[in-house]
Parts: structure tokens; C-alpha cells; sequence
């Protein structure tokens, strides 16, 4: 099965000419799976909701700030769904985007331990941009003429898939596969102001037991998207008496991190996260990095009798 999938992943990212720019990115991204993989819904076997505030490039004025929300839960002996929500604005809401996605899957048992899910996510995106607020400090570019986006709704849909052990866990996901361009109508329909284009995720992670009281996950996430440099994060957490995470992480050629959890009890995660860039912009005054804060909080349901310590 293991051998299966695998192909499948490469074998999709050999075959699949995407174009275009990057998502939000996240640090935390094994905590918040959710909002890039709608196979991941239901996975944790009981209702589960999370929140994620990023800001990137402290100290740089318009730098962009990311919020996510995310809800999830069994619906049924295989079926999982729940919500997606994430906000994106760079720029001080020159540009505003906002995705909200209902999320399914589908899980078959592949062994005694081996679950492997299909997902699904259907719902879209509200864009707003407005130009004043870019040009403010130069008036004598405004043109009269000029169309602003004035949260403009796009549909959109997304696919994954998901296969987990009780140690292991691989997935892959489109989260937006309709490319969408904005097109500014003042220039006849000749030009656009943005677009939204595919982003394909691969994340997958292991959980070593070093001790009775120590456990250690690494984890990769890959990001592929044409017309932008391919995103690798990769991450190494330690779980000490399944409470606290101490962790450091890698995103190649652009920054290296710092993470910390803190299960405040069997319900109630916190999360946190510090970036310090390695580009040239980590070695000037304008930023002094990019912070996280993650908070995640679970009931459990008739589809679940205990809560089970996981790690993905």
C-alpha cells in the first residue's frame, strides 16, 4: 500500500503543469492539515477545532498576516466532515482574500492499523483588492478609470488524499484546483489584477518512540506550484510525556524555526512558532521574523470513548 501511494504521489507530480504563486504558508503545518487536506477530516477521530494566527515579517509595514479556522469530526463509521476557513491579506488589505470550504472524506481500512482516505472540499473565494491603498504614496499613478475587486466570489473545489498508521502518515492534496483570473474590465478585459492558480501539497511525517516518556516525529512538507520556487519545510519535533513539543524547523533557502506545544489538557493544545529568515531580507532592520500561535481544542463523540494522545 505504502509502495502504491507513493507512485501515485510522484507519479501525479510528474504529470501536473501547474502555474502561478504560493498560498499561505504555515509553519505549524501538522497541526493545521485540515486547510490543505480535506482527507485529513475526521482523521482525529473526534470533533476537533482549531485556530492559527500567522504574522510574517514583523516590523514590515504591510507584510502579510494569515488566519485560519478549521472544524472536523466522524460523521459516520468512515465519513468525516467539517469547515474550513482561511483569511489572507498582505499589503495593510491592499489585497484581501478569504477561502471558505466545506470539507469531506471517505476512509477504507487497509490493514489493521492502515487507513487510507479520499477527501473533497467545495466552496470559494472572496477577493478584495483595492489599489488606493498601494498607490497612496503615489497619487499621480491613479487612473480614473481604474476597477478595484470588491470581494469578488469565485467557486472552487479541492481534492486530497490521506493514508495514516498509528506512526506514519502521507498525503496529497490540490486544495484549489479552479484557476481563476480577476480581470480589470477599465482595460477592456486585456489585463487581469490577479490569479488564483493550483498549489499541490505533499506532507508526510514518522513517530519514533525513543523512550517510554519521549517521542520523536520529522516531518516534510512539499509545495509545487510553476512560476515560484518549490517550498520545502521540513520539521523535528520531540514529544516529552505527552504534554510538551519542542521542535526546530527548516523551510529551504528561506528561513529556520522554532516551535513549542503545550497540551494544556487532554482537550486543549497550544501551539507556537518563531521564523528568522536566512534570505536578505532576515538580515535587515525592517523585520525581525514571522510568529505563529496556534490553539486547538477537542470533544470527544459517540464515535469516540477516549482521547487518544496523537501526534499528527
Amino acid at each position: 500500500m505504502k509502495k502504491i501511494i507513493l507512485s501515485l504521489l510522484f507519479t501525479v507530480i510528474a504529470v501536473i503543469g501547474l502555474k502561478g504563486q504560493q498560498d499561505a504558508q504555515y509553519t505549524q503545518y501538522m497541526y493545521n492539515t485540515v486547510a490543505v487536506n480535506p482527507a485529513y477530516a475526521g482523521s482525529r477521530g473526534l470533533l476537533s477545532l482549531g485556530a492559527l494566527h500567522r504574522s510574517q515579517w514583523l516590523g514590515l509595514e504591510g507584510a502579510p498576516s494569515t488566519q485560519t479556522l478549521t472544524i472536523h469530526t466522524p460523521m459516520g463509521k468512515n465519513i468525516g466532515g467539517g469547515l474550513s476557513v482561511v483569511n489572507d491579506q498582505i499589503g495593510n488589505g491592499t489585497r484581501q482574500e478569504t477561502y471558505i470550504d466545506a470539507v469531506f472524506s471517505y476512509t477504507l481500512h487497509t490493514s489493521e492499523s492502515g487507513k487510507l482516505s479520499f477527501g473533497i472540499k467545495a466552496g470559494g473565494h472572496l477577493l478584495n483588492i483595492d489599489l488606493n491603498k498601494l498607490e497612496n504614496y503615489r497619487p499621480e499613478l491613479n487612473r480614473a478609470d481604474r476597477n478595484d475587486i470588491d470581494n469578488k466570489f469565485s467557486p472552487n473545489f479541492g481534492v486530497g488524499v490521506y493514508y495514516h498508521t498509528n506512526r506514519f502518515y502521507l498525503g496529497l492534496s490540490a486544495p484549489n484546483i479552479l484557476e481563476t483570473m480577476h480581470y480589470d474590465d477599465s482595460e477592456g478585459g486585456n489585463s487581469f489584477l490577479s490569479e488564483e492558480r493550483m498549489n499541490l501539497y505533499i506532507i508526510t511525517g514518522y513517530i519514533f518512540d525513543l523512550k517510554p516518556a519521549l517521542k520523536f516525529k520529522p516531518a516534510i512538507l512539499v509545495k509545487r506550484v510553476s512560476g515560484a520556487p518549490i517550498q520545502v519545510d521540513t520539521s523535528a519535533n520531540f514529544m516529552i510525556n505527552d504534554r510538551f513539543i519542542l521542535g526546530a524547523a527548516y523551510r529551504w533557502g528561506a528561513a529556520f524555526s522554532g516551535l513549542f506545544g503545550f497540551k494544556v489538557s487532554d482537550k486543549f493544545m497550544l501551539g507556537l512558532a518563531y521564523d528568522q529568515e536566512t534570505t536578505q531580507l532576515g538580515g535587515t532592520a525592517f523585520s525581525s521574523g514571522s510568529f505563529e500561535v496556534l490553539l486547538r481544542y477537542e470533544l470527544m463523540n459517540k464515535y469516540k470513548k477516549v482521547i487518544v494522545s496523537r501526534f499528527f
